[in-house]
């Protein structure tokens, strides 16, 4: 399963002929596999139709077949590792179905000022898709774990075991690994084998992925080649492979300012993004569950608007992780003056809401922002910072500048140019 099916370069192309619409991201450090979604109005639906949602990934796509593929499990944790075969997994082991906004931790990158990181994305990277799989408690109770005993909360908490999950496009350079907590994983995470009702396509991680629904998408490792239950997070030494295998949980995808070093932990407390940020508890917070955010599907400001019966309806989506969105505000003057919108559509946890807002605009240019607030009580901010204000926290409005580019959820860069024609009433 480590033979590569091609260079990054076809393998984009070829993803492009099957995403019709869709487009390349441009990445500066020209190492990623990046695809975005296919436009504004993919935000006007709940459902994002597999040709026209996002892709990123680093390493080449690996080879693999259904039926001859195997995940590694950890077992009762006293014996040696067990192997699986996906194919007892999907026809042994419960079935079911779970809606996920998935979303890269870079959405937003660049929107940065000055620029950081590698891939720029602008808002495409999200897109929401029904994942149909196995749950992670089943296959972790097949294998051998006492899912009971290890649960020991209804979410994560201070204390909580950690399941490292591993993918097949790990090199001997460099293992891609991921750990989440225990209790999350055993809470609703899927081993997820199709995609919208069909079988999972090869760049979306065929035969099987984790889904971590609510958290940001490089938690959802693609191509699953093994599953681990540990005490603490990885960390370098803590698997037993070849080259480093901590970089994409210790070093990569941490919000710190340019030039700092995240120091590796074994274990972070608080566990939510924006608690995190918050918090001086953790000074280099993990992306792990998405930061509220929302965008605007329609009108999407490509041409002029004609009112019918002098109103305009605005339509988009809301998320907030695996937090519920309490509310969306549209603004239709840059963010001076909000207007509730209405919440409607299939209501997931960890998926996003649709929101709507009647709207009777005058003619002229008129701009749009949404602003998403969730369970909590927690806004998006409007902007995002400039380096040199060393921001730790969303202060004043501002999201942290960080060199990653990573968590952003500001409205303002977002927001939509739109000109209202004359109806000729």
């Amino acid at each position: 399963m480590s033979e590569t099916r091609t260079g990054r370069r076809e393998e984009i192309d070829t993803i492009l002929d099957r995403k019709p619409g869709t487009s390349e991201t441009r990445d500066e450090a020209d190492r990623y596999t990046v695809v975005g979604a296919a436009s504004r109005e993919t935000f006007a639906d709940w459902l994002t139709p597999i040709e026209e949602h996002f892709v990123c990934h680093r390493n080449p796509i690996p080879e693999g077949d259904a039926d001859a593929w195997t995940i590694d499990l950890p077992g009762s944790g006293d014996g040696d590792p067990i192997e699986l075969p996906l194919s007892e997994i999907i026809e042994d082991l419960p079935t079911v179905a779970v809606g996920h906004t998935m979303e890269c931790a870079g959405n937003g990158r660049g929107q940065h000022d000055p620029e950081t990181g590698s891939v720029q994305w602008g808002c495409e990277a999200v897109g929401t898709a029904v994942w149909t799989g196995t749950p992670v408690r089943s296959v972790l109770r097949a294998g051998g774990l006492d899912t009971d005993e290890a649960a020991g909360s209804d979410g994560p908490h201070e204390g909580d075991r950690w399941l490292t999950a591993i993918g097949a496009d790990s090199t001997e350079e460099e293992t891609f690994a991921r750990s989440i907590p225990l209790s999350k994983a055993l809470a609703d995470c899927v081993l997820a084998h199709g995609m919208n009702g069909e079988a999972l396509p090869a760049e979306h991680g065929y035969p099987v992925r984790l889904v971590v629904p609510g958290w940001y998408g490089v938690n959802s490792v693609k191509w699953l080649a093994e599953l681990r239950v540990l005490g603490e997070m990885v960390t370098e030494g803590s698997l037993d492979r070849p080259g480093t295998h901590a970089r994409w949980q210790q070093d990569d995808y941490r919000i710190h300012p340019e030039g700092a070093t995240p120091e590796h932990r074994g274990t972070v407390e608080p566990i939510d993004t924006r608690d995190q940020l918050e918090s001086s508890a953790v000074e280099h917070p993990y992306t792990f569950d998405e930061t509220v955010m929302s965008l605007i599907g329609r009108p999407t400001g490509e041409e002029p608007v004609t009112p019918r019966e002098g109103g305009v309806t605005v339509c988009g989506v809301a998320w907030a992780g695996d937090d519920r969105v309490a509310g969306v505000e549209v603004s239709t003057d840059g963010g001076e003056t909000w207007h509730d919108g209405g919440l409607f559509g299939p209501e997931y946890a960890g998926a996003w809401r649709l929101f709507e807002y009647d709207w009777e605009p005058e003619p002229g240019t008129h701009t749009l922002a949404s602003r998403a607030t969730d369970e909590h009580g927690r806004s998006q901010p409007a902007t995002i910072g400039a380096p040199e204000e060393g921001l730790d926290a969303i202060e004043s409005g501002k999201f942290p500048w960080n060199e990653g580019g990573y968590a952003a959820n500001a409205f303002l860069p977002n927001a939509i140019e739109i000109e209202i024609a004359d109806d000729g009433g």
